[in-house]
């Protein structure tokens, strides 16, 4: 027989007692015969092919019902593909509608046609297109015509029949396999920190180190509360995170690595670190699943949505209430709006705890530089078009609030430097223990590597110079790991010192010097507002400089008070109408602008914007504003130019030169001068005639010349000498 026929030795009897004629069938035409025949081959696994031949033993003999129909070898073609529930990844299905929708396919065989695809969207676009190319489709029952009704209909019900079947066998798998994991007994891949025995319990990892890198992360959190902050921590202090291998040769053995981001926040969302057995957290979203990658798709879902949450049955590395507080921390985390988010370095204090006293809304930062920041509300403004609620100057604010967060901390300062020496030194303890038990590993490895070359004969030298090269290699690397300790503890000692415990004491003892210490970060000073401080709501009165603010504490308790503001017209300070009935009774007793600024500042009062106190120039502008009063009680010196003075427009017109030349001379002291006190303040230069022909005979010399000569010589007394300056200045 044929090549094609051969690739199906011991065709069942099934393929045998079915003779040609029983196949033959008016259905067949010439026109189908002129295209190929597709036998299609479906294959679940590898391990059905290799244990159970007999399958694909008869679906490769179809090859020979296609010989016997009518077709020549030459146009018999086998194509293999895998079983599924649908097109997506299974190439060969894919490849045969692709030959199907090219016209070159006119009859299609397989042992069952409706298990051509368990999904009817896949099963019914298939028929659609063999009807419309009038493709044949032909199994042990018959030949089937897509075209004609009663054998579409009869494929139809064999397809939804399929489909309900694969449907029931995964129902019935799936419920099996929760009432499995209700029960706590189905064995799932362990988390970091943990090792499945073959009994399938789930054990702390016997690796003392792998178990205390776990613990130092959850502290970590707990004091820093950043993930970002615990991975800085780690990399600084070269604190690796050790794993088991789940394949390849390593396969059930410690490797280290590097601690990464993701990494961290799977150790702390994982709730079997709190001791709790959870299946159902990270299940499949239909919609996110990529052709090809079965394992794809998956999303994390709260933890309504797990299908089951067992306390109490995994030793545990952390609390329940623990773990819920790590949850809710890294929430808080998020820039979200209705979550506080990660204490930044913007010199803004209250960034995110204000809220505003008219409409509720969580007040925003506006940063003009890098030390002006201002607080505001225009959710009305932006939302509804409405008028901006408030904006202020946040620096007083911020001053406020830390001066009652330190008069919090004043009575727990003797408890708080405790507390600071006990964590130092248990952090410095936390890390010592991990570099111990780096040395010991690194000791036992480099004692097992010297034990396996001595132990090997030495005539072997093909195996013994390996074993050399890799005791070598751990000798090394145990001696650059005790060099780095060696370096640690010069840089850190494992314990404090007495000096280092004194000056913790007296520094926490003296907290508004550590407050505003210059190694005291500004999201180190946030980070203890926000565990204190709930938030803070503010409410500027009647557009005045005055600040009505509440701290609402953590505890519940409340404190009020209010903030004096910079604004900037004086019509909107709360004495405006005081001042200026001040103003006008002592001027018209009399009074100088110096005096009455001086009564202003012994009464108490302060002008508008960030003036500390009220001035000559201050009393003369308000005097300005009010009217009727516009008016002079210290004549203005004359302020023009006086003998042997000119303005620099008429002196640089006398000369010849450039205006912009001689201010650029002014600048550098090459010429005195003066400028006005009073708008447009113009620059008066002091100039006799001898001075003006000396400025004339400077701007007719070359410019080196004065500048290596004459020009320091004849420069004014007490003028800088500016030799190395730039040339070209005329």
């Amino acid at each position: 027989m044929s090549a094609i026929l051969k690739q199906a030795p011991g065709m069942s009897e099934r393929c045998a007692i079915v003779s040609a004629a029983g196949w033959r069938s008016e259905k067949i035409q010439p026109c189908h015969q002129e295209r190929l025949a597709v036998v299609y081959v479906r294959q679940s696994t590898l391990h059905q092919v290799v244990e159970h031949p007999e399958s694909t033993r008869l679906q490769y003999g179809l090859t020979a019902r296609a010989y016997d129909l009518g077709w020549p070898e030459n146009r018999i073609v086998v194509i293999v593909g895998k079983s599924g529930t649908s097109a997506d990844g299974r190439s060969g299905f894919q490849r045969l509608v692709t030959e199907v929708s090219l016209d070159r396919v006119g009859l299609i065989l397989g042992i069952e046609m409706s298990r051509l695809a368990r999904s009817c969207k896949d099963w019914y676009q298939l028929l659609e297109i063999c009807a419309l190319f009038g493709t044949l489709l032909a199994d042990l029952d018959g030949i089937y015509d897509p075209g004609q009704y009663n054998d579409r209909l009869l494929l139809g019900l064999k397809g939804v029949m399929s489909e309900t079947e694969i449907h029931i066998m995964q129902q019935r798998l799936r419920q099996g396999l929760l009432n499995k994991a209700r029960r706590g007994e189905l064995r799932l891949v362990p988390p970091l920190g943990y090792v499945q025995r073959t009994s399938g319990e789930v054990v702390l990892d016997p690796d003392e180190q792998v178990q205390a890198v776990v613990r130092l992360i959850f502290r970590q959190f707990a004091a820093l509360g950043t993930v970002h902050a615990v991975l800085r921590y780690l990399v600084a202090h070269q604190v690796q995170v050790g794993m088991r291998a789940h394949e390849g040769p390593e396969r059930g053995e410690v490797v280290w690595s590097r601690p990464n981001r993701i990494t961290l926040l799977n150790i702390l969302k994982h709730p079997n670190y709190a001791g709790a057995y959870v299946y159902g957290r990270r299940p499949v979203d239909p919609r996110r699943k990529r052709a090809g990658y079965p394992d794809s798709g998956r999303v994390v879902v709260g933890r309504s949505a797990w299908a089951v949450l067992l306390h109490d049955r995994l030793p545990a590395y952390i609390s329940w209430e623990q773990f819920e507080q790590n949850q809710a921390r890294l929430a808080a985390n998020q820039a979200k709006a209705d979550q506080l988010g990660v204490a930044r370095d913007g010199p803004a204090l209250l960034s995110r705890l204000l809220v505003c006293g008219f409409c509720g809304c969580r007040l925003s930062v506006t940063y003009r530089d890098a030390t002006h920041y201002s607080y505001g509300c225009a959710r009305q403004f932006s939302e509804y078009g409405g008028k901006a609620c408030q904006q202020f100057v946040g620096a007083s604010l911020d001053a406020f609030v830390s001066a009652q967060v330190l008069a919090v901390l004043a009575p727990a300062s003797l408890e708080l430097s405790l507390a600071a020496a006990a964590h130092v030194a248990q952090e410095r303890a936390d890390v010592d223990h991990l570099w111990q038990q780096r040395l010991e590993r690194a000791c036992y490895e480099a004692d097992r590597a010297g034990r396996a070359y001595r132990l090997v004969e030495p005539e072997n030298r093909l195996v013994a110079r390996h074993l050399e090269r890799d005791w070598e290699e751990k000798l090394a690397a145990q001696e650059q790991l005790e060099r780095e300790y060696r370096h640690a503890l010069e840089t850190q000692p494992r314990t404090l010192r007495p000096e280092d415990e004194a000056a913790i004491r007296q520094l926490a003892a003296d907290i508004p010097a550590l407050w505003q210490a210059a190694t005291t970060t500004v999201a180190e000073r946030k980070e203890i507002v926000r565990q204190l401080i709930h938030r803070v709501v503010v409410a500027v009165q009647d557009n005045s400089e005055r600040v009505l603010v509440t701290i609402d504490w953590v505890g519940g308790t409340q404190t009020s008070g209010t903030v004096v503001r910079p604004v900037r017209r004086f019509s909107q300070l709360s004495s405006y109408a005081t001042i200026c009935q001040l103003v006008r009774e002592w001027t018209a007793a009399g009074a100088t602008h110096d005096e009455v600024a001086r009564r202003l500042n012994e009464a108490g009062y302060r002008p508008a914007k960030r003036c500390p106190q009220f001035t000559y120039a201050i009393v003369e502008d308000l005097l300005r504003d009010l009217v009727g009063l516009n008016r002079r009680t210290r004549p203005r010196q004359p302020d023009g130019p006086g003998a042997d003075e000119w303005y620099l427009l008429d002196l640089a017109r006398t000369i010849g030169m450039s205006p912009v030349t001689l201010h650029r001379w002014l600048i550098r002291g090459w010429a005195t001068g003066r400028q006005e006190r009073h708008a447009p303040r113009r620059w008066i230069i002091q100039a006799d005639a001898a001075e003006v022909a000396r400025l004339r005979e400077r701007h007719l010399r070359p410019d080196g010349y004065y500048l290596h000569h004459r020009w320091a010589e004849e420069s004014p007394a007490g003028a800088p000498d500016r030799q190395d300056s730039e040339q070209g200045a005329g």
